[in-house]
């Protein structure tokens, strides 16, 4: 605490963007909804299919449209996004994605039912289409230095120790790269045989990376990859030897894709408690999402809201 009792901030003020900021900035379906239009149609000037060329719009009263000055044309700033044909408040979406991306571990859909009002199954559904905006797709890792690792999620463990057996389907296979100190990757596997995930590592890390493992066998060919133009890959792969008792040998271990295991697991065991197979790569996408970001502080809330508009059609 600072000497006059008040609580030290630890994100940057610059980052910042709290609940009050929000409500402020958002509050009512209004503001949300000039918001949408100045952001896909700044000054309220767009293309008007009828009069075929670009006209000023001005709000269409009681309805969320704006109309063409010229013609009386009414477009929507929420057509083409995850808000078009909800009956849900524009400001409950807004403030759905806002504890998305202001926590770390994750926000259950009962809590927006807790606060907001809307039934469990609406909520549900926004959070299903606001995680659906979340994945990064082609992402490549820079390196110069990645970590790659490999988790079993959901259903009983069978096997010895009840450890998870490979070919076992009440478990679902999942490989993470982690760059250190940058950007992650996280994908469902339909198994974990070596080819399917050499092309995971192929499609998201640089030629000429250093590549961190454990001993397991489907990792043994990396050294020897080709990279998509049938070149060879050139990855400097290093081990570390966990059956052995060894974690950490100078500056090989995978230390840091195992913390971020440690967030999603606890994450969805407490936040979700379980997620299906079917679903489990957006819950994936929502984690990798935040943990990419997660130097933007609360401004997460803005990369999430860029998403809307980057895949309006």
């Amino acid at each position: 605490m600072a000497n006059d009792g008040r609580v030290r901030q630890s994100i940057p003020k610059p980052l910042r963007f709290t609940l009050q900021q929000f409500s402020e900035k958002f509050p009512n379906d209004e503001a949300c909804l000039e918001y949408l239009k100045e952001k896909r149609y700044p000054s309220g000037v767009t293309y008007c299919e009828k009069c075929g060329q670009e006209r000023k719009h001005h709000r269409v009263s009681g309805r969320p449209a704006y109309a063409c000055d010229y013609c009386g044309k009414m477009i929507s700033p929420m057509a083409g996004t995850i808000f078009e044909k909800s009956t849900t408040s524009l400001r409950t979406w807004f403030y759905a994605m806002y504890l998305m991306g202001s926590t770390r571990c994750g926000i259950s859909a009962k809590q927006i039912q807790r606060e907001t009002g809307v039934t469990y199954k609406t909520a549900w559904r926004m959070f299903k289409q606001i995680r659906s905006l979340l994945s990064d797709g082609d992402l490549r890792l820079e390196g110069p230095t990645v970590e790659i690792d490999e988790m079993y999620f959901g259903g009983k463990r069978k096997g010895k120790h009840g450890r998870p057996m490979r070919g076992d389907k009440k478990k679902t296979p999942v490989v993470a790269i982690v760059q250190r100190k940058g950007r992650v990757v996280a994908k469902v596997m339909p198994d974990l045989r070596s080819a399917k995930v050499l092309r995971v590592i192929r499609d998201h890390v640089t030629s000429g990376s250093t590549i961190y493992t454990d001993e397991y066998s489907i990792y043994d060919r990396i050294g020897r990859m080709q990279a998509k133009d049938g070149k060879l890959a050139r990855f400097n792969h290093k081990r570390i030897r966990h059956a052995s008792g060894i974690y950490v040998m100078g500056d090989i271990h995978t230390n840091s894709v195992e913390g971020l295991w440690s967030l999603i697991k606890r994450g969805i065991g407490g936040v979700y408690h379980s997620v299906s197979p079917e679903y489990l790569q957006t819950y994936l996408d929502e984690y990798t999402f935040r943990y990419n970001r997660r130097y933007e502080g609360n401004q997460q809330f803005n990369a999430i809201l860029e998403r809307v508009f980057e895949r309006a059609s």
